[in-house]
């Protein structure tokens, strides 16, 4: 494979240098499939040559050879591409978790940029860019015709400098968002304690530090809990994924066996297969997995193998369906090419390569209003009903009245019933909620994040169910 590609390098170098191919008869194969491939190299050096000498301004040869190689990885799929020397230098560095940019994970579909996701605390979540957004526009010069790679490195710039992007949300008319450029910190993992006993993780990303700091948040969880956490919420929503070394490690945190994921590439000797080592980190408690249509690649890997070995329930919605792995590949003196060069399976076998996975219960994510207060009347409210005596003598001969306040469960409060009443008492419940976890601000809101709400409501019930058995 490797002498294959020097040979090929070597031929295009010889091209450049001459500016057309002069291959003698006697250097082709008879082989006819090596003959097309040299009469291919000749057309590319004529190309080459003609545009160099005959387009409208000079173009240098730099650019018209990274271009050449960039159309010919990019024609492959939305994954591969050229990464020239500072491309490849800031490709290295976020990895590590720290980056300058907008914030957003994105790929391209029909000739715009997509976002798959953007990133928790970044300048294009505050904005309010969603997974799914189409980026038109960016600065009032049309995505249209551009590589994503020239997209990107338009959309990076000066940090603090502002940007405009026309976006494409849905059958909305499109409208333009200014943000401004900053150096992206991405902590990929941070916790909270809900309700005293259930643990909430959010990961971000999969980057260098994500199973350092998974360890880490629940070591802390459980501390918090005094040792009686009930369960985990792992949400992956609008994680886009990162290095394949973190998605196995975090899901090796919850599994005490068995395979975690495969890799299948061209060659099925190259196969390879990750298994999981003794231990979880959780202690067999139970976990609800958070997934949307954000939720790509490593995050992916992670909720496939927690769903195959039925450790995990996977709540919410279908995830973004991409199954292959890009190789890294140093180009000496130049840049790397991103190459896709496998496709990874779930323990079962399944390929989610433009499928994604399917969560255990479908929960769309919805927007909770009351409808209004409760006015219902219950048996307190009538006249004459009888007192709950608890099975115990009350202390004097007088039966207390129903309907006085202090017996009255269901009294309503004295305001008007309404919208902004549920807004305002939501917003006040928040504040007084105590803040347990990582951040000074709280990172969630069940009573306004459904899908989570649900998650949530779905631990307490199998907590329950265990408390009740282990009781009888």
């Amino acid at each position: 494979m490797f002498r294959s590609t020097l040979l090929a390098a070597t031929a295009l170098s010889v091209g450049i240098a001459l500016g057309t191919f002069a291959l003698r008869p006697h250097l082709v194969s008879a082989d006819s499939k090596q003959s097309d491939t040299y009469e291919q190299l000749n057309l590319f050096g004529e190309v080459f040559e003609k545009v160099r000498t005959g387009y409208v301004e000079p173009v240098s040869d730099d650019k018209l050879i990274e271009s050449a190689v960039n159309g010919m990885l990019s024609s492959l799929d939305p994954h591969s591409s050229y990464l020239n020397a500072k491309d490849f230098a800031d490709m290295q560095v976020q990895t590590k978790g720290e980056f300058g940019g907008l914030g957003i994970e994105v790929t391209m579909q029909d000739g715009l940029v997509k976002v798959v996701s953007p990133m928790d605390g970044t300048p294009a979540a505050e904005a309010g860019i969603q997974a799914g957004d189409l980026i038109s526009g960016i600065d009032g010069d049309p995505v249209m015709g551009m590589s994503l790679n020239d997209a990107v490195e338009k959309m990076r710039g000066e940090i603090g400098s502002s940007i405009k992007l026309m976006i494409v949300r849905g059958n909305k008319d499109p409208f333009e968002v200014t943000l401004k450029r900053a150096v992206i910190t991405v902590k990929s993992v941070r916790w909270e304690l809900e309700e005293g006993n259930i643990g909430y993780v959010r990961i971000s990303s999969f980057s260098e530090k994500t199973d350092s700091g998974l360890r880490d948040a629940i070591a802390k969880l459980k501390d918090a809990s005094k040792g009686k956490l009930a369960g985990l919420v792992l949400d992956l929503r609008n994680n886009p994924g990162g290095l394949l070394d973190q998605a196995i490690a975090v899901s090796d945190d919850f599994l005490g066996k068995g395979e975690i994921v495969s890799t299948r590439g061209r060659n099925p000797d190259e196969a390879q297969r990750w298994n999981a080592e003794a231990g979880d980190l959780t202690d067999g408690k139970p976990i609800v997995v958070l997934i949307n249509g954000g939720s790509a690649s490593a995050s992916e890997i992670v909720s496939g193998a927690l769903q195959d070995h039925h450790r995990a329930i996977l709540l919410g919605t279908r995830s973004f369906g991409k199954g292959s792995v890009q190789s890294v590949i140093p180009i000496p003196n130049h840049g790397a090419i991103r190459l896709t060069t496998a496709r990874y399976y779930t323990p079962s076998g399944r390929s989610i390569q433009a499928k994604g996975i399917d969560p255990d219960i479908v929960v769309e994510q919805a927007k909770i209003e009351q409808i209004s207060e409760d006015n219902s009347r219950h048996e307190a409210d009538l006249k004459g009903a009888l007192t709950n005596k608890g099975g115990t003598a009350p202390d004097s001969g007088e039966d207390a009245v129903p309907n006085k306040p202090e017996n009255n469960a269901a009294q309503p409060e004295s305001k008007t019933p309404g919208k902004s009443d549920s807004k305002t008492s939501q917003k006040d419940q928040s504040k007084e909620k105590p803040v347990i976890g990582s951040e000074k601000e709280r990172i969630t809101q069940p009573e306004l994040d459904y899908q989570l709400g649900r998650a949530l409501d779905l631990l307490r019930g199998l907590a329950l169910v265990s408390n009740q058995s282990s009781s009888n």
